[in-house]
């Protein structure tokens, strides 16, 4: 499942990270990294970008970097 088929208030692990370059690079260093347990806070009012809990920082990401990351429930 990719992260950005989750609907607000779920929360996941993540499996992969895709990606390649800068894009991967820089989402990695936000702390989004195998393993790692990821919470949806909300989507924008036109559901881009969403707001996402991940080890307790608020992060926000548009909707096609999150397709690119892979999680499980």
């Amino acid at each position: 499942m990719q992260l950005s088929e989750l609907r607000e208030g779920d929360s996941a692990t993540i499996v992969k990270v895709g990606g390649s370059g800068s894009l991967r690079r820089r989402i990695l260093e936000m702390g989004i990294l195998k393993g790692t347990d990821i919470y949806v806070e909300k989507y924008a009012p036109l559901k881009d970008p969403l707001e996402l809990i991940v080890k307790g920082c608020h992060i926000s990401l548009r909707v096609e970097e999150a397709a690119r990351i892979k999680v499980e429930i």
